[in-house]
């Protein structure tokens, strides 16, 4: 946006990295300025290859490093940063960080910004948190030096603290790890971690930026003090979902080409045979994890296949997540036979065909903080089916048609009256409708209520 420079922060989740550019390295050649750089990248997958003095030194950084974490926490002392300069590792920068969310086209100015890096992994700044938890009302988070930065906006809540004179924004997607902790992983850490950094933000003056007003309405519950200091601002849809006119033949070789290869089934012999060009599907697009519901979306394509739909097909898209287990038994079956097609690594030049030659696409999340897939297959002119949430309510408006996630059978009705053969009226509705839906969440609707936020707040 116009009038704003921005910076990103790299932080691993768990390994600490090697430093970048720190002060003390002004006096390197270039060569070796690079080089340094260049470790630093290595850093973020293994340990670089270096001499015997500088392991020694990293070894034993590496041991004192929580404790030294500590104690800069306890002392208030910030942590220092130090600064990747981008410039000559455009291709590290963008297919790490953002080729998957962005268009090719913003490379250039993206990848021309430096980059801030934190050597201690996020995981040591949350225990270090959890560790005061216990003694303290409100966690004490290490101090980032965000000195002559106006805002810090970090995506989920911030185990950390920032600078006096910055803002903290905090973009936040949902409440589950705290209303639904038996969906997610690890499960005790992952809980305390995203409570005890939320109460301390909120205590600190964080902004809370929500992406949909039922998230926002969840962190009032946990946390209604928080009012004055959360607002609503969408998320964005990528414009790479749009309707084209990709032929319907190329769904069959889509298929072929991106199933999952997964041990629990057998071989694709015969794949060839079972995939028709013409075939008429259900899709999901999401994670395989438990709030997502799949078990009840099988269970309902299976009511249908054995009534009114016999020939139907379920497509789902997504990568594992955790406690998949049950859901890739449920899959097994089907997926041997030919008729449930489980795909993975599907681009969005491809996830955009799948989209918009399905009948429809079916949402069946028991919770969620916005849900892409939807406002995604609206794009593409997709109709939607959904789980009746607030959620789904709020962002897909009167676009979908809705079912109890709870119950079976009335999926199986909400579907079966979307793609009944007498429905095309029904579905060409839902198309129109939409396409005026999902247009509001297109960046040139969104960036502008977030240029209007900072616009609001330059006199304060």
């Amino acid at each position: 946006m116009p009038g704003l420079h921005t910076q990103g922060l790299i932080q691993h989740g768990g390994r600490r990295l090697r430093a970048a550019l720190l002060p003390r390295h002004a006096t390197l050649s270039e060569s070796r300025r690079i080089f340094q750089l260049s470790k630093f990248i290595v850093s973020l997958n293994e340990r670089p290859y270096s001499n015997a003095w500088e392991n020694f030194t990293e070894n034993v950084s590496g041991y004192v490093a929580l404790n030294g974490l500590r104690l800069r926490t306890a002392l208030g002392l910030s942590v220092p940063h130090s600064v990747f300069d981008a410039r000559l590792f455009a291709d590290f920068v963008w297919r790490t960080f953002f080729d998957k969310t962005l268009s090719a086209a913003e490379k250039e100015g993206i990848t021309l910004d430096d980059f801030i890096v934190v050597q201690a992994p996020r995981n040591q700044f949350h225990k270090v948190g959890l560790r005061s938890s216990s003694l303290r009302a409100v966690a004490r988070y290490p101090m980032l030096d965000t000195q002559g930065f106006d805002y810090f906006l970090a995506q989920t809540p911030f185990p950390g603290r920032v600078s006096a004179g910055t803002q903290m924004v905090v973009r936040y997607h949902d409440a589950v790890p705290i209303l639904m902790p038996h969906t997610i992983t690890d499960k005790a850490f992952h809980q305390a971690t995203h409570f005890q950094a939320l109460r301390a933000n909120i205590a600190s003056g964080a902004l809370l930026s929500c992406i949909s007003e039922a998230t926002r309405q969840d962190l009032l519950t946990v946390f209604p003090e928080s009012e004055k200091q959360t607002f609503v601002i969408h998320n964005m849809v990528s414009e790479e979902y749009f309707e084209d006119d990709a032929p319907r033949s190329l769904v069959a070789r889509l298929v072929r080409n991106r199933l999952a290869e997964m041990p629990e089934f057998k071989s694709k012999v015969g794949l060839d045979k079972q995939v028709e060009d013409d075939f008429e599907y259900l899709l999901m697009v999401s994670t395989i994890e438990p709030r997502k519901n799949h078990m009840l979306l099988v269970s309902a394509w299976e009511r249908l296949k054995y009534s009114t739909h016999p020939n139907l097909k379920l497509m789902v898209v997504g990568n594992t997540g955790w406690d998949q287990g049950p859901v890739i038994k449920a899959f097994k079956p089907w997926a041997e036979k030919g008729e449930l097609f489980y795909l993975q690594n599907v681009p969005s030049p491809e996830l955009r065909v799948l989209y918009q030659h399905a009948l429809a696409t079916v949402c069946p999340s028991v919770a969620e903080g916005f849900d892409y897939s939807g406002i995604e297959a609206m794009r593409c002119g997709c109709p939607v089916v959904s789980s009746d949430i607030a959620v789904h309510r709020e962002i897909y408006q009167s676009a979908s048609a809705f079912f109890n996630p709870y119950a079976v059978d009335d999926a199986a009705r909400a579907i079966g009256e979307v793609i009944a053969a007498d429905g095309q009226g029904l579905r060409s509705a839902m198309r129109e409708r939409g396409r005026e839906v999902a247009q509001q969440y297109l960046p040139k609707n969104i960036l502008p209520k977030w240029a209007d936020f900072f616009e609001s707040r330059k006199s304060r």
